[in-house]
Formats: C-alpha cells, structure tokens, sequence
C-alpha cells in the first residue's frame, strides 16, 4: 500500500533553518504552490515532482 503523504527535510532558504515538508504521495506529476515557514513565516514557493513511487520537493524563495 502507498502511503498518502511523504515527509522531507529541507532547509528554508530565508533562515535556513531545517524544516519538514509534507507532501502528498498521489496527485499530479508536478505542481507548486506558496507555502510560509514556520520558523521565520517568510514565503517559500514549494515545488513537488512525482516519478513512480518517489516524491521530490524543492525550497525556492518567492522573491526570485
């Protein structure tokens, strides 16, 4: 059974303060979305890929 959500450190690229992302195993192959840390409450934009079974996330800052 494949699990629902998949969780991954990554580092806030504001504060860089290691954060966990979650993010959902089932859903399109690609899609972003703007999501706030929870350390420093800057915006990040989140990028997710799906390949397969896997799950990649990515840490952008929103004013690039």
């Amino acid at each position: 059974m494949q699990p629902f959500a998949d969780d991954s450190l990554q580092l806030c690229p504001y504060c860089g303060e290691q954060v966990e992302v979650t993010a959902d195993a089932l859903g399109a192959s690609s899609e972003t979305y703007v999501e706030d840390c929870p350390v420093c409450c800057r915006p990040w934009v989140v990028r997710v890929t799906r390949e397969d079974d896997e799950v990649f996330v990515s840490l952008g800052r929103e004013d690039d």
